[in-house]
């Protein structure tokens, strides 16, 4: 458990994904290439659930967001969508 910590606390950019983000299926790829052990993602969760982990939300909103365009998407094809 902790080599698997320490990997997850070096981030996932060090694992090669550049997005910032831990999710279930990415970890359970990590314990996987680690250790050669398969887990599925709900015992993914069951086992950083018992260390202590919890699930975390981004607090902010991506940089790259266009509110423009969120808005111009939310009447024009939303709406469509929706019909």
């Amino acid at each position: 458990m902790r080599a698997l910590e320490a990997a997850l606390d070096r981030g996932p950019a060090a694992q090669g994904w550049v997005d910032e983000r831990w999710t279930l299926a990415r970890i359970r790829e990590l314990i996987i290439g680690m250790f050669g052990v398969e887990y599925t993602v709900a015992g993914v969760w069951l086992l950083l659930d018992r260390r202590g982990w919890s699930c975390q939300v981004p607090v902010r909103r991506a940089v790259e967001r266009d509110e423009g365009a969120v808005v111009v998407w939310r009447k024009e094809v939303w709406g469509r969508a929706r019909k």
